[in-house]
């Protein structure tokens, strides 16, 4: 009678990964079909992320998506924009309560100070807001995907 409180350990491989890795053959097209852990490589559309991005970009039945790709770009591009923005707003007041010193001590003491304070608030609040846009669009478009790959093989099945 075996101990309840003993739990079996899950059974090894008959072989390392990197033995099963080295004596899978690679399919047409020179791309692994294992990798160093042992496990099958999906081949297919993930293989395809990389490749195609302008047949994709003007694919007018909208079969493949693109906003993967360029999430890191509009990203970086947003980030230039808010900081082009910040840079200037801050300046610009800045310099705009100087100005105003000479004949209103207390409204250039007051802009200047509001300036310092709410423009990187503004900033910081801007780029959480390009992040949470990027994100959801990049979620929504890999919900599209992983949905498109369930309905094909729930088909197939």
């Amino acid at each position: 009678m075996s101990d309840a409180t003993t739990p079996t350990p899950p059974p090894l491989p008959d072989r390392p990964a990197a033995q099963a890795a080295a004596e899978t053959p690679e399919p047409a097209g020179g791309i692994a079909g294992v990798d160093d852990t042992g496990v099958p490589r999906l081949v297919g559309e993930l293989d395809d992320i990389g490749r195609g991005f302008l047949s994709a970009l003007f694919d007018i039945t909208f079969t493949r998506f693109i906003t993967r790709r360029l999430a890191s770009v509009f990203y970086l591009v947003g980030l230039v924009a808010i900081g082009i923005a910040f840079v200037s707003a801050l300046f610009g007041g800045v310099i705009s309560g100087i100005r105003s010193l000479g004949w209103n001590l207390g409204g250039g003491i007051a802009l200047i100070a509001s300036t310092v304070i709410v423009v990187p608030v503004l900033a910081f609040l801007a780029v959480v807001l390009l992040r949470f846009v990027i994100e959801a669009g990049v979620a929504l478009v890999a919900i599209a995907e992983n949905t498109e790959r369930t309905a094909a093989n729930t088909l197939r099945d």
